[in-house]
């Protein structure tokens, strides 16, 4: 394998190709642990996503050579501090795209982020007493946290590969 910084853009876009197909076959089959197959499969994908984002940012700071080129997260790049230090169209972009919650980027980076929660609780269920009433009331206002569908992973993949090759044809020394 090449040793430039774009290798590992590819490589990690590749991975979540591969990934989505898993998460694809998972959601298809009928085994008995389907469910947590998908699971993996998505937070698979996102893990992926997320590396190649990483491996954009860092082909972006090499090319303008950043102070920071080999920051491990790639929330480092996406700051207004970071494009003020080196202003550069790429990152700017990138830095929108992340600051604004309805974009597809900023949704990419609040998924990854979720993977680092903890579970959340259910509800605490009052122990049983026969003096309480059969018919309970539910609360209908709690929803269950979105899943992530294929089709919106493969469409963040689609765009981050996208913006890559934009991006690359910019950042050439022709």
């Amino acid at each position: 394998m090449a040793h430039e910084r774009y290798t590992r853009t590819n490589q990690k876009l590749y991975f979540a190709g591969l990934a989505l197909e898993a998460l694809g076959k998972a959601e298809e089959g009928a085994a008995m642990n389907a469910q947590a197959l998908a699971q993996a499969g998505r937070e698979a994908v996102l893990f992926h996503l997320y590396g190649a984002l990483l491996g954009l940012c860092h082909e972006i700071a090499g090319f303008y050579r950043l102070a920071d080129s080999n920051a491990p997260r790639a929330q480092v790049y996406l700051t207004r501090q970071t494009l003020e230090a080196a202003p550069n169209p790429e990152l700017a972009e990138l830095v929108e795209l992340a600051q604004q919650p309805e974009t597809w980027l900023a949704q990419l980076l609040a998924a990854f982020e979720g993977l680092f929660q903890p579970p959340r609780e259910a509800p605490a269920k009052a122990k049983h007493d026969v003096t309480t009433p059969l018919i309970q009331a539910l609360n209908l206002d709690e929803q269950e946290p979105a899943v992530l569908q294929v089709q919106t992973l493969e469409q963040w993949r689609q765009q981050l590969k996208a913006l890559a090759i934009r991006f690359r044809e910019g950042l050439s020394e022709c």
